[in-house]
C-alpha cells in the first residue's frame, strides 16, 4: 500500500516566481551550509532555474511557504528530451515538508511519461553525499546510487603557461554565430550520448538557456577542428567567478576517434592559463566518475583534486 505524504497544514504551496529567487537562495544557504560548509550557488543561478527553458514553473516547481511567507521547502521536476528520464530536486530541512516535495515531484515525473506515451520513466536526482536525510529519504523510496559526481579544482597561484596547440588542430574561439553553434551541440551531443543521465535537447531550447544563463557568453564557447571537422568542445561560464574567484570548466567533449591525441588536456590546459591570466585563483569543474571516457583520471593527471562529493540517485517508475 502506497502511503501520500501530507502537508503540514501550516504550510502553504504554490509555483516559483522569478521575485522568489533571493528568499530560495536564503533556504539554500540554510540548507546547504550545515552539509558543505557554503550556499554553493547566487541568487542569480536561482533565478536562471526558475525561467530555465524547458521547466516550466506552473506545473513543474513547488515552493512551501510557512505562515511568515517565507520558503520551507521547494521541489522540482524536469522533464529531458522526450521525458524519458526526468530529474527531480527536493530541499527542505523539515522532514514532513521533504517527504511532500518527494511525492509532489515523482507524481509529476509520473505525469510526464504518462503525457509522452511512456511505460515508465527513469527518474535521476543529485544528492550531497554529507546529505544524510535525503540519502535515507531516497532510500526508502526504491531509489539506488547510479554513479558518483565530484567537484574538482585546481588553483593557480603563478602564472600559467599557454599550451602549444596539438600539431594539425585549428583552435576556433567563441560560437557567434547559427552554424557554430548548431556544430558545437552536434559535437556535444555525440560525445556523451553514452553518458549517465544523457537526454538530447532540442537545438532551440539548448540556445534559449544559454542565452538566459548569467554567467554564459557565447565567446566561451571554443572548439577544435582538424582537416575542417570539429572534433571537441569546451564550454566555460562564470558560475563560480562570484563565489570563489574561479573559472568554470562545464563541458569537455572530444569525439570518439579523436581521442587519445591530447586534445582534452589542451582544453583544459588553455582554460587554466585563461583563467590565470584574468586574475582568477582557480578552475573548477564537475565530472561523473562513470564517465565511460575515464574523465577522472585525465582531471587528476593535470592537477585537479576533488573538493565536494555527490551522487546520482535513479529510480524506473512505472507509469501504470
Amino acid at each position: 500500500m502506497t502511503v501520500t505524504a501530507v502537508l503540514p497544514g501550516d504550510y502553504t504551496v504554490r509555483s516559483p516566481e522569478p521575485t522568489d529567487a533571493e528568499a530560495l537562495f536564503g533556504m539554500f544557504v540554510a540548507y546547504n551550509t550545515p552539509l558543505i560548509g557554503y550556499a554553493d550557488g547566487t541568487v542569480d543561478e536561482v533565478a536562471d532555474r526558475i525561467v530555465e527553458p524547458g521547466f516550466d514553473r506552473t506545473t513543474d516547481g513547488f515552493l512551501v511557504l510557512a505562515k511568515d511567507g517565507l520558503p520551507v521547502g521547494y521541489g522540482t521536476t524536469f522533464g529531458k528530451g522526450d521525458r524519458q528520464i526526468v530529474g527531480i530536486q527536493v530541499w527542505s530541512q523539515q522532514p514532513a515538508v521533504a517527504d511532500w516535495l518527494f511525492d509532489r515531484t515523482m507524481r509529476r515525473a509520473r505525469e510526464m511519461g504518462r503525457e509522452r506515451g511512456h511505460a515508465e520513466v527513469t527518474v535521476d536526482t543529485d544528492v550531497y553525499r554529507a546529505d544524510k536525510p535525503l540519502r535515507a529519504l531516497l532510500a526508502r523510496n526504491d531509489f539506488t546510487t547510479g554513479t558518483t559526481y565530484h567537484r574538482m579544482q585546481i588553483n593557480h597561484t603563478e602564472p600559467v603557461a599557454i599550451p602549444e596547440v596539438p600539431a594539425g588542430v585549428v583552435v576556433r574561439r567563441g560560437a557567434l554565430d547559427d552554424a557554430t553553434r548548431w556544430t558545437a551541440h552536434q559535437v556535444i551531443l555525440d560525445c556523451h550520448r553514452d553518458h549517465y543521465g544523457f537526454a538530447e535537447r532540442p537545438h532551440e531550447e539548448w540556445i534559449e538557456w544559454f542565452d538566459a544563463t548569467s554567467t554564459f557568453d557565447w565567446s566561451q564557447m571554443t572548439l577544435l577542428e582538424i582537416d575542417g571537422q570539429a572534433v571537441a568542445v569546451r564550454v566555460c561560464s562564470d558560475k563560480y567567478l562570484e563565489t570563489d574567484n574561479c573559472g568554470s570548466v562545464d563541458t569537455v567533449g572530444v569525439l570518439g576517434e579523436f581521442r587519445g591525441r591530447g586534445l582534452a588536456k589542451f582544453l583544459l590546459h588553455d582554460a587554466f592559463a585563461l583563467d590565470a591570466a584574468a586574475g582568477r585563483v582557480g578552475t573548477i569543474l564537475d565530472v561523473d566518475t562513470n564517465n565511460p571516457t575515464s574523465a577522472l583520471g585525465l582531471y587528476q593527471s593535470v592537477g585537479m583534486s576533488p573538493t565536494l562529493v555527490s551522487d546520482g540517485w535513479r529510480r524506473i517508475l512505472p507509469i501504470a
